[in-house]
Formats: structure tokens, C-alpha cells, sequence
């Protein structure tokens, strides 16, 4: 499937590298006050380098704002459901507009992430897929994808399970790779594109 697909996946790399450093170009004054807003707000670093599983099956750390107290991940589980009390005031704000995502933006130039693909999942959660799902490790993850718009909102459905992790690997993550999958029948850039415009569209609603 991947091998007639060469031309875009080429044109779609190239798109990624021009697109993510014209953004980060932009917005870096915009970025610099927030990454002094999240030092002001709570004791951490700016940034948060968690381990996902990116293409190939290959691990590597993500960039993302960091919206939670410091070694949070060492005093709750890899979800983050409702009223999380680990979500520092700052991060509240940084999760609800979507800007922890814009860091990313940094794995896409070293060539990691793509702009567009499969959201890159922890390891524990890789560990759950099918032989059918590991198809979606052929390429870079994203930092969106028709997936993420289509479960905007999994935090607020995990908050009301009483086994969030159960719930995530049993009921959301099959139709969220079943999303996954099918992006990867139609990778164009022109695809890639119209995935980001709803992507902002999802965001401002």
C-alpha cells in the first residue's frame, strides 16, 4: 500500500519541514511567554520529554508543554481523565486551546513526527494492538490526525469510566486505529492539509 505512495509521502515531508519551521518562525514570540508562563506557574521544566512509540516501532521522547506538575507520571497513570489534580492552572489553559501540541512542531523538523499521522501512543498502549494496528507504525506519527478530532473529547469520556485504561485499550483506541488506518489508503498532501484546517476548526468550537 506504502510503496505507491512514495511521491506523496516524499511531497508530504517536505511539507512538514517548510510548514513546521514557518509556524515555529511566527509564533515564537507567542511561544517564548508561554514557555515563562508555564515556569511562573509551577516548579518543572518547560517542556515535558515523554517516551512514544513513533515508526518502525522505534521509541523516542516527544516535546510538549508541560501541563502538569512535575514527575507526574510517576504519581498516576498515562491517561489523563476530567479533573485531573495533576494539571498544574497554566496547563488548564494550555490543554483546552491545544498549545501543548504546537512543541511538537520540533519532532517534526528532526524528522520523528509528521503533521499529520497517527498520534503516537506509550508503549503500554502499543503492546494492546493488533497485527492489524502495528501497520500504522510503517509511518511518522502526527501531531494530528482525523483520529484526534474524532475523540477531541476522550478525556471527558474517560472521566466517567471506572477503569479508565480498560476503556481507552477495549473501546476507544479500535476505532480511533480503525481512523488510522484508513488515512494510511489515502495519504495525500492535499489530504494532510484538509486534516489541519479541521483540526483548527475542532480546536475553536
Amino acid at each position: 500500500m506504502l510503496n505507491k505512495r512514495k511521491f506523496s509521502l516524499c511531497c508530504k515531508r517536505v511539507f512538514d519541514i517548510v510548514i513546521s519551521f514557518i509556524i515555529l518562525l511566527l509564533l515564537s514570540p507567542f511561544l517564548l511567554l508561554l514557555a515563562i508562563a508555564i515556569k511562573l506557574d509551577s516548579k518543572g521544566p518547560v517542556f515535558y520529554r515523554q517516551v512514544r512509540v513513533g515508526r518502525y516501532n522505534r521509541d523516542f521522547k516527544i516535546f510538549k508543554f508541560r501541563t502538569m506538575v512535575q514527575d507526574a507520571d510517576k504519581i498516576g497513570p498515562p491517561l489523563t481523565v476530567g479533573d485531573d489534580p495533576r494539571v498544574t492552572r497554566m496547563g488548564r489553559f494550555i490543554r483546552k486551546l491545544r498549545l501543548d501540541e504546537f512543541s511538537q512542531l520540533l519532532n517534526v523538523l528532526d524528522g520523528s513526527m509528521s503533521l499529520v499521522g497517527p498520534r503516537p501512543e506509550v508503549r503500554k498502549y502499543v503492546e494492546a494492538y493488533t497485527p492489524e494496528y502495528m501497520a500504522t507504525l510503517l509511518i511518522r506519527p502526527g501531531i494530528t490526525a482525523t483520529s484526534s478530532i474524532a475523540f477531541k473529547d476522550e478525556d471527558r469520556l474517560l472521566n466517567a469510566a471506572e477503569n479508565p485504561e480498560q476503556v481507552y485499550v477495549e473501546q476507544i483506541l479500535p476505532p480511533k486505529m480503525a481512523y488510522n488506518l484508513e488515512y494510511m489508503k489515502n495519504i495525500t498532501l492535499l489530504n494532510d492539509i484538509k486534516i489541519m484546517f479541521q483540526t483548527v476548526g475542532a480546536v475553536l468550537k
